[in-house]
């Protein structure tokens, strides 16, 4: 095998967890190309942090892709380039439809019509809506309760008749909640608009808002509150340099769960927050959200086992705490 390592495509790469990929692809050695229409992600942190090259553009452009891949020798693609809000999916159902399968769709067959066969996927663990048991597996049943969640089980399903039909091969990984920020600081979670608990619960401290819901508090779990699988985005785009790796070197088509197997409720949250920051929190009580199941945790055994993944920072104070620290420096009062 040569020394040069091959090239990656990642869309979606200057948003948050595209951000964290492309750094762990970087440092890992990969040659890095970004596609990206910057409608949520920031381009001063490809510029200025990332330092690749960025292609302003969008994955439902088939101009763009057809000039992307016949301009650079791509050898396989991290898609990220999605809409997530889950909430607004309900509210603007074509939105996400158009953007999260349609676009990828052109993406996949423009792919096609210059070989390129490898793609590693964002994908969900919102695919499964309510669970049937808990630590969900891959195999637990598809339920999805949004727009969004059916947007990714749509695109999982495409793959697997893309297989079928053109041996393109792909590896999406279920995420849980996504959360933390590079060790570093060089990378974090900026929203606009934030609707994740933790940097929620971190620009409260920083009084950046007055202060932070709990949407019910009469669940079936220890203290009432919703029961979350956090995962570490530097774990998460350790996974995803794995997986790509693995279909490099031949692997077939698969989905991986991606979390840290253990829960942590609304309130262990926020208290452990307080706790980072030593700073007041103010958080008001509201009543439960539709949709919301009172516990969401993820068996992780498979992605052990298959591609040797193993979380750096399964702790909860250790991913607040890389988290308070992104924050402090891009929303503290300079």
């Amino acid at each position: 095998m040569s020394s040069k390592k091959q090239t990656i495509l990642v869309t979606g790469g200057a948003g948050y967890i595209g951000s964290h990929a492309a750094l762990a692809l970087k440092k890992a050695g990969y040659e890095v190309i970004i596609l990206d229409n910057l409608s949520y992600g920031h381009q001063e942190i490809v510029d200025h942090v990332l330092q690749l090259k960025l292609i302003v553009g969008d994955t439902s452009d088939r101009a763009v892709l057809d000039k992307l891949f016949t301009t650079h020798k791509i050898d396989a693609v991290m898609h990220f380039a999605a809409y997530i809000a889950v909430g607004e999916s309900v509210k603007e159902p074509g939105k996400y439809y158009r953007n999260n399968v349609a676009s990828t769709l052109n993406l996949l067959e423009a792919m096609l019509a210059h070989g390129i066969n490898k793609i590693v996927f964002s994908s969900t663990c919102a695919v499964y809506g309510m669970p049937k048991e808990v630590p969900m597996t891959e195999n637990h049943p598809h339920s999805p309760l949004s727009p969004y969640a059916a947007s990714k089980d749509m695109v999982e399903q495409i793959l697997r008749d893309f297989d079928t039909a053109f041996n393109l091969k792909s590896v999406a990984f279920r995420y849980f909640n996504a959360c933390g920020a590079d060790p570093e600081g060089l990378l974090g979670e900026d929203h606009q608009p934030e609707t994740h608990l933790i940097p929620l619960a971190l620009l409260t401290a920083l009084k950046k808002r007055e202060s932070l819901y709990i949407f019910g508090t009469d669940y079936d779990t220890p203290d009432g509150t919703c029961v979350r699988d956090y995962i570490h985005v530097n774990d998460l785009a350790d996974a995803h340099v794995l997986g790509l790796e693995y279909l490099l070197s031949g692997g077939e088509s698969d989905v991986f769960n991606l979390g840290n197997g253990n829960g942590f409720s609304v309130r262990e949250v926020i208290e452990t927050a307080r706790e980072v920051t030593g700073l007041e929190i103010p958080a008001v009580e509201s009543d439960r959200r539709a949709g919301d199941a009172p516990i969401l945790v993820g068996s992780s055994k498979k992605v052990k086992e298959k591609l040797g993944w193993n979380p750096n920072y399964a702790d909860l104070k250790k991913i607040i705490t890389h988290a308070w620290q992104w924050h402090q420096k891009r929303h503290g009062d300079k």
